[in-house]
């Protein structure tokens, strides 16, 4: 799935990179424990987590992620999208609860862990 169709599904704003919204990602995981992520996330392109502090896009970095979608209406600092910028990941937001959010882009095809 295309990032670009990962935020139409849902309804979400990009914060920053508009140039990966062609990349394709073939599975997410939604956590707002990075501890979480660091420990059993594999081979995932999109993490989806509430949580804003600028580890979440050290992670998203480390773990090889070409998105992060802050869920629950959250917004990334100044600092955090400056990270983002310069690790080439794109930021988007949304309104919906983690939940959701995965069930969405799961019934649309994309693997969620």
């Amino acid at each position: 799935m295309k990032i670009k169709t990962l935020s139409e599904l849902l309804g979400a704003e990009l914060i920053c990179g508009e140039s990966h919204l062609e990349s394709e990602v073939h599975s997410a995981c939604g956590s707002d424990m990075m501890s979480d992520v660091l420990r059993y996330v594999k081979d995932q392109g999109v993490l989806l987590t509430g949580l804003v502090n600028s580890q979440v896009i050290r992670t998203a970095e480390m773990m090889d992620m070409m998105c992060v979608v802050f869920v629950r209406s959250k917004r990334p600092t100044l600092e955090m999208i400056h990270i983002a910028d310069e690790c080439g990941i794109a930021l988007l937001t949304t309104d919906l609860r983690l939940y959701d959010a995965c069930g969405i882009l799961y019934t649309n095809g994309l693997g969620v862990k």
